[in-house]
């Protein structure tokens, strides 16, 4: 019997997952979410992104990036997140575009007059409902039965390989990563200069 079976299968539908992903990201919304955050960039407001559990640590990664680029970034919880207002860009992410907290903050965004730019795989969910951007990032969700059609017919994917919300989180990831690889094209920020901005006081 072969070693790490499960793990080499998991791993290759996990990747295929992702790259399949790509042929359904509508990426007109993708450009109008570069967009936004160069405006946003552009005009020295704030970033703020807002997640819970795994989707929240998929967005604290982004926020970080965002700031190693000279964003104004901030993570929702924090206890030095400023307040947002009209100009800012608050970025929700939520697969089943359901979780309270997620949708209780793009609702308060949007009452602030904050442009809000939801990440999820549902259109027709409470989070959208709020958003001024809808990013649809396909994926089997926390809340998805294994019957869910993405998963079935154009990635094959039969058993929990990938359990809960992975493949949301996972093509999130890599999604919101070459998102802050075109910032860096658009920008003509270097990698010399992200550097400066990188954490230099490590604890041991």
């Amino acid at each position: 019997m072969e070693k790490l079976n499960y793990f080499k299968s998991a791993y290759v539908e996990i990747g295929n997952f992702i790259l399949n992903a790509l042929n359904v990201i509508d990426v007109n919304d993708i450009e109008l979410f570069i967009d936004s955050l160069i405006n946003v960039y552009k005009s020295e407001r704030k970033v703020l992104v807002v997640g819970a559990g795994r989707s929240g640590l998929v967005g604290r990664a982004f926020a970080m990036r965002l700031m190693h680029l000279g964003f104004r970034s901030y993570v929702l919880g924090e206890t030095i997140t400023p307040s947002v207002g009209a100009g800012d860009l608050v970025v929700a992410i939520s697969g089943s575009g359901t979780t309270t907290m997620v949708v209780a903050a793009a609702e308060a965004a949007k009452k602030m007059k904050a442009m809000v730019v939801a990440i999820t795989s549902y259109k027709d969910s409470p989070l959208a409902s709020y958003a001024d951007l809808i990013v649809q990032v396909p994926g089997r969700t926390k809340v998805a039965k294994m019957d869910d059609y993405f998963a079935r017919q154009i990635l094959g994917l039969h058993e929990p390989l990938a359990p809960l919300g992975t493949l949301f989180e996972d093509t999130a990831m890599v999604l919101l990563d070459a998102v802050i690889a075109e910032l860096m094209h658009r920008l003509n920020k270097t990698e010399d200069e992200i550097k400066t901005r990188h954490a230099n006081i490590e604890v041991p």
